[in-house]
């Protein structure tokens, strides 16, 4: 069975990914969940330093001191940008990277390069108007209960600015590896993602999947993500 190791989404943690565990672990998966410096459990590190390398180097470090091999990376939203860097950097620990509705990055772009103009303004004055250095958490999707919302909203913690406007440094070897993209087609106004889920559809390269979901599946719909990821991982 497989070895999976999430990259979690902006302002999240490894939490986040609580209904996911038994349902990747009842196939016989072993799950690796890590958070963040400066969210979750680890917010107590926030600094104005930490970027997008910092993150990347919190999941190599993981890949490393548990020896983790042939692994299944998932990226989800700004995970896409942590998982490419950490697939870049460790390609001979990866057997294959899946995109969850994540942001794809080609070398030297940053999360704000990728974003539309008006959400890169809207994330800048947010900044500005909060402390100056970490961007508020935007609000879950509408299809969120009331009972998840009263779970995650207290969970999701302002994110250091840098790690959306550090710019990320490629080698070319990820673009080596098996790579996944699933797109969530319930997208409201200001669809960022399906930039790249055209990109990965265009490319024989790449295996493409959808799932009638809103943006948080691992939250709202975590047992047909956990049919998908199966099939993804055993295909």
């Amino acid at each position: 069975m497989a070895t999976i190791v999430v990259a979690h989404g902006a302002w999240s943690a490894g939490w986040a990914w609580m209904k996911m565990r038994p349902l990747l672990r009842v196939n016989g998966h072993e799950l690796f969940t890590p958070t963040y410096t400066g969210l979750g459990e680890r917010n107590h590190l926030a600094t104005p330093e930490v970027g997008l390398s910092t993150h990347i180097q919190d999941v190599l470090n993981v890949l490393e001191f548990e020896d983790l091999r042939e692994v299944v990376l998932i990226g989800h939203s700004y995970g896409g940008m942590v998982a490419t860097g950490v697939a870049d950097r460790a390609s001979d620990r990866i057997t294959q990277v899946v995109y969850l509705d994540a942001f794809v990055p080609r070398d030297g772009q940053s999360l704000s390069d990728l974003a539309p103009a008006r959400q890169r303004d809207e994330r800048r004055e947010e900044t500005r108007a909060g402390d100056g250095w970490r961007i508020p958490p935007m609000p879950p999707p509408p299809d969120t209960s009331p009972e998840d919302l009263a779970w995650v909203t207290p969970r999701r913690l302002p994110q250091p600015a840098k790690t959306f406007t550090e710019a990320i440094r490629l080698t070319g070897a990820v673009d080596r590896l098996p790579r996944t993209y699933v797109y969530y087609r319930r997208h409201g106004e200001g669809d960022v993602f399906r930039q790249f889920a055209d990109r990965a559809k265009a490319d024989p390269a790449w295996r493409y999947e959808e799932l009638d979901t809103t943006h948080n599946a691992h939250i709202t719909a975590p047992d047909a993500l956990a049919a998908l990821l199966e099939r993804i991982i055993t295909g």
